[in-house]
């Protein structure tokens, strides 16, 4: 049995900006690696002034799918599945309207799309978005919940969706995610420079969900570093969030990617440090 990866995003650059240093890592093991990118991005906003051109925003879609064909490349993704819904835009903008919207979908429809997606290329590991989304409750993040959680549990039962490939169990399904520690070394990483720290109140009062952390898995932090600047419509390369601290600074506070586990067919241990891990021996015997 080959092991598999499938990370499901929103929109271009979440693939970048979520366990793109994972991602990379599994890549590099010879782990097959999809990445289903449910949007296209169209009603995001130019984040970058030297992208900000009429020809650019009149071809939007277009320039980040481009990007993000760059950006996967980079992270080492094996494949890349548009799954051809609309970007929704905002919470409470127009773009939420638009019929075509992801959070419009029909959601049994986009759960068969995705169990398709599984069944075919058979991942033991899928990551997704937590449950809880306050921080940044994204009408398309929230959609990628609601239906890669389904998606996994129904996948490998017959009964669902029997047209959509032969029947395949998902071992576990994660969420990346920020620990209130990577955000407060982080911070503290800014201020003991004497810089300006990107992290205002919104972020450093958050609620602390360290304790629901599962795995964290060693990473090269320039991965994100580099895939994120493929994304140059969407990420200002002086922007202080992503690029503030230089990458030896980063990889000195907070060499990890940590993840939720959100459900697990097989037994799992406490901060585990391989999404892999307990899947690895039995695909070896197989």
């Amino acid at each position: 049995m080959s092991l598999s990866l499938l990370a499901v995003h929103a929109h271009p650059d979440d693939e970048s900006s979520k366990g793109a240093g994972t991602v990379n890592l599994y890549s590099s093991q010879g782990i097959r690696t999809t990445l289903v990118c449910c949007t296209g991005g169209e009603a995001g906003d130019i984040l970058n002034p030297a992208m900000d051109k009429e020809e650019v925003r009149q071809n939007l879609a277009a320039v980040r799918r481009s990007e993000l064909d760059t950006a996967a490349g980079i992270i080492g993704y094996d494949e890349v599945i548009m799954l051809g819904y609309r970007d929704s835009g905002m919470p409470e903008s127009e773009a939420n309207d638009h019929e075509e919207a992801f959070a419009n979908a029909d959601l049994d429809e986009a759960v068969e799309k995705l169990v398709r997606i599984i069944r075919r290329v058979r991942p033991q590991v899928i990551m997704t978005y937590p449950e809880v989304q306050n921080r940044y409750p994204h009408p398309d993040h929230l959609q990628v919940t609601a239906i890669s959680i389904p998606a996994y549990e129904r996948a490998g039962d017959p009964e669902w969706y029997p047209q959509a490939g032969e029947p395949f169990e998902p071992s576990k399904l994660y969420a990346p995610i920020w620990s209130k520690q990577r955000l407060l070394l982080t911070h503290q990483a800014f201020l003991d420079r004497g810089l300006d720290s990107p992290y205002d109140d919104k972020w450093l009062s958050g609620k602390d969900r360290d304790d629901r952390i599962a795995a964290m898995v060693p990473v090269d932090n320039s991965i994100r570093r580099n895939a994120l600047l493929a994304h140059a419509t969407q990420v200002d390369p002086n922007s202080p969030f992503w690029f503030g601290l230089p990458n030896e600074v980063q990889d000195a506070i907070h060499p990890f990617e940590e993840y939720m586990l959100l459900r697990s067919r097989i037994p799992t241990e406490d901060q585990e440090s391989d999404l892999f891990a307990g899947i690895r021996a039995a695909a070896s015997r197989s």
